[in-house]
């Protein structure tokens, strides 16, 4: 396929019209027309439908469209990768974090990012996981972490991390608790869309265990104030326990039968180049991550334990 005349055919598409786009690619309206006649020509298929209000693209066209985008994006970015190869890249990288691990991992990110690529700049962003992850497959982000993400075949998905889940409660706990005995416990919980929430809800239902979930709090850290102040109990990853002021005085069990751990996953564009940026990027988060939850495990003291800061 000539990629002259599909740039052309995208100018006459973007532009809904033969002559706004002939003058904005300096060339004659009928020099124009017979490259996108060619190129119809060439693709078998009609590309453009003339109206009185200008061109519009027929549904041949607007497939066609869709790859020339693609096409022409992925030409700008490999164009861009020989550029940075032999320069300092400055360009921009977004980053996708839930907030908890925002808390722990974005300001060595940020640092150890900028020591690297001085002249580029980092944008962190904070949102549950699920959300994270449309914003990937939406094109929003470059990288994310995840808890728990559903697979996608637009995403690349690597685990880096599965820490267990443990009870917290303000009340003393033994080492250990079956997870039917959360069964009467009054809990508060990560709404729905949380990663936490439907991970303990695929264990529990279908093991007929009850959960009393009294209220809903997205929040890690507002969940562990609750706790702390006694109103109600909680399922949390361990690495939460003690990473936070408001788990001071908070006593944890591990939840056993089965145990029940969350993965920390590093999610990767399928279709989109990686870049320097990008691939130092994946390196840095994948690093930090091991670093600052692998070592998360549940208490096993003979009393439990309880939480310090």
């Amino acid at each position: 396929m000539d990629l002259t005349r599909l740039s052309y055919f995208v100018a006459v598409a973007e532009a809904r019209s033969f002559s706004r786009a002939a003058a904005a690619l300096h060339l004659s309206q009928p020099a124009l027309s017979r490259q996108v006649r060619l190129l119809e020509e060439e693709v078998g298929q009609r590309l453009l439908e003339r109206t009185g209000r200008g061109a519009l693209p027929t549904e041949a066209g607007a497939a066609l469209l869709a790859h020339a985008r693609a096409i022409f994006e992925l030409a700008d970015r490999a164009a861009a990768d020989m550029r940075e190869r032999g320069t300092q890249p400055r360009g921009r990288l977004t980053v996708g974090l839930p907030p908890r691990v925002a808390r722990v991992l974005a300001a060595d990110l940020v640092e150890r990012f900028h020591a690297q690529f001085p002249g580029a700049t980092i944008t962190v962003v904070e949102d549950l996981s699920i959300r994270l992850r449309e914003a990937m497959i939406a094109g929003r982000l470059d990288l994310a972490l995840a808890f728990e993400p559903p697979r996608s075949p637009q995403l690349q998905q690597e685990v880096l991390v599965r820490e267990p889940l443990v009870l917290a409660s303000r009340q003393p706990l033994p080492a250990r608790v079956r997870l039917a005995e959360l069964a009467g416990r009054r809990l508060v919980m990560p709404s729905g869309p949380h990663a936490l929430r439907r991970l303990l809800e695929e264990q529990a239902l279908p093991r007929r265990v009850p959960l009393e979930v009294i209220a809903e709090v997205d929040s890690v850290q507002t969940v562990l104030a609750i706790v702390a102040r006694g109103v109600a109990d909680s399922v949390l990853p361990a690495s939460a326990i003690g990473s936070l002021p408001e788990s001071a005085g908070v006593h944890v069990a591990a939840i056993h039968s089965p145990v029940i751990r969350s993965a920390l996953v590093l999610l990767v564009p399928m279709a989109r180049p990686a870049t320097r940026l990008s691939r130092h990027g994946a390196e840095l988060l994948k690093e930090l991550a091991v670093e600052r939850f692998s070592r998360s495990s549940a208490p096993a003291s003979p009393t439990g334990r309880t939480a310090r800061r």
